[in-house]
């Protein structure tokens, strides 16, 4: 399986960033809650769902992979949802 990452990342009309991925060379969207980004913000000040993609990008893209990996694509895309994220 070889998976690549190649954004960039976008706006979606719900809030939701969508990333551009790869796999085994066919198309892959990557989609990211609005909600699951405002998880990550602890100190809850970050409003631009981009900037708060950019912000924790690292740790959302390795989440997206473990979930491609365990198999949860679907119809081309992945998505990723509060109760998808590993918190520390």
């Amino acid at each position: 399986m070889k998976l690549e990452f190649i954004g960039p990342a976008a706006i979606l009309d719900n809030g939701d960033i969508s990333y551009s991925a790869t796999l085994d060379g066919k198309p892959l969207k990557c989609s990211f809650s609005y909600e699951s980004l405002q998880d990550l913000d602890a100190e809850g000040v970050e409003t631009d769902a981009l900037k708060l993609f950019n912000h924790h990008q690292l740790k959302l893209l390795s989440i997206a992979e473990q979930k491609i990996l365990n198999g949860h694509v679907s119809e081309g895309a992945v998505h990723l949802f509060s109760h998808d994220l590993i918190l520390d």
